[in-house]
This record gives C-alpha cells, sequence and structure tokens, in this order.
C-alpha cells in the first residue's frame, strides 16, 4: 500500500517539540486525516484527555460534537473521510478557567502546509471561537453566538460551531436556533461528505 502524500506532514507535526519549553508538561502534537478527507475538523487544542490518549475528541466534548454531526466514532475516526486540526497541536495546561488557550506558535507554523496538503476537503469546520477568529473574515461577527448564527453567511465550505464543552448545553438552551435550524443541514452536509 502506497503512503499516503499527507503521511510525511503528519509525522513531522507530531514531532515537532516549538513549546517545549514553554509548557509545564512534554508536548504531544494531535492532528489526524489524510489527503482523501472532504470534511476537516478546526478546534480550539487537545485537552488533558487527548494529550493523554494522543486520540482527538476523546472526551465528552468529542460525544456532543459527534451527536451535532450526526455519525459515529467510525466515521469520525475514519481518516480517509475525516480530518482533524486544532488550532493548536499540544495541549496548553489549565487556566483559572480552564484550559489555556491555545500555543500561538501552533497555527502559524504548521496550518498553512496542512491545508495545502488536504486537497479533497469540501467543509471546514470552525469549531470554538479560537478557529472562527483565524479563518472567518475579520469582522464577520462580533463573537461565537453571532458568528454561528450567521452560519449562512460564512465564506463557502466554513461551517462555524460553538465549542461543544459542557458548557454549550447552556448556551443552546439560550440559543434554541441552533438545535432548530443549524443541526440539521450541518448534519445533512456531513452527511453527503463521508458517506
Amino acid at each position: 500500500m502506497a503512503l499516503d502524500p499527507l503521511a510525511p506532514l503528519l509525522a513531522e507535526i507530531r514531532a515537532c517539540r516549538a513549546c517545549a519549553g514553554v509548557l509545564g508538561h512534554e508536548p504531544r502534537p494531535f492532528v489526524a486525516g489524510s489527503s482523501t478527507a472532504r470534511l476537516l475538523i478546526i478546534g480550539q487544542a487537545p485537552g488533558s484527555k487527548v494529550h493523554a490518549s494522543g486520540i482527538g475528541w476523546d472526551d465528552d466534548s468529542g460525544d456532543r460534537l459527534r451527536g451535532w454531526l450526526g455519525i459515529d466514532k467510525t466515521m469520525f475516526y475514519d481518516i480517509s473521510r475525516v480530518a482533524q486540526m486544532p488550532s493548536g497541536f499540544c495541549y496548553p495546561g489549565k487556566g483559572d478557567g480552564g484550559d489555556l488557550p491555545p500555543r500561538p506558535e501552533c497555527a502559524p507554523k504548521w496550518h498553512a502546509r496542512m491545508l495545502a496538503g488536504l486537497p479533497q476537503v469540501r467543509m471546514t469546520l470552525l469549531v470554538g471561537m479560537h478557529a472562527q477568529k483565524r479563518y472567518l473574515p475579520k469582522g464577520f461577527a462580533p463573537n461565537m453566538t453571532e458568528a454561528v448564527r450567521r452560519w449562512r453567511e460564512a465564506p463557502a465550505g466554513l461551517f462555524p460551531l460553538p465549542h461543544p464543552a459542557w458548557r454549550s448545553r447552556l448556551w443552546m438552551a439560550r440559543n434554541p436556533w441552533f438545535e432548530a435550524e443549524v443541526l440539521p443541514e450541518l448534519r445533512a452536509r456531513v452527511a453527503r461528505l463521508v458517506d
């Protein structure tokens, strides 16, 4: 079986130690995908559970995200269909209100090369404000809620989503339009891409 053209870049990213001196733990960059993937998920940064397991979205947030997408773990982790690229590839550590923001070194160093290696991607999910700030046009929305509310106006191929952390349940209760309007369209688009 031939090596996927993206495999050398993924190995290079996983070997990255650019932030080793600033993390309080050994870097363990996470990234997944192949050159055939049609769906790309750009999240924030791995949490402590993902840092420990090395498997993206291997936590309650991942369960919630898969529910939003309407796909099971087998499909979600099929790298021939779904690629995963966080805004920061390593677990950033804990802060006062939860995990720290993604490390700033990662996206400038790796994202353009990763995107170039994913020529089949037809839809990119921008999960959380860090991904949205990087990829939505400047001034698109004043905050994450408005970015998600304006999902129909996002540039072609981009789909903003809230981060599916436990707090998203409270957010969804305050924003019932998300479940009523956004999720059915999201599931339909994802199904067309990965089936």
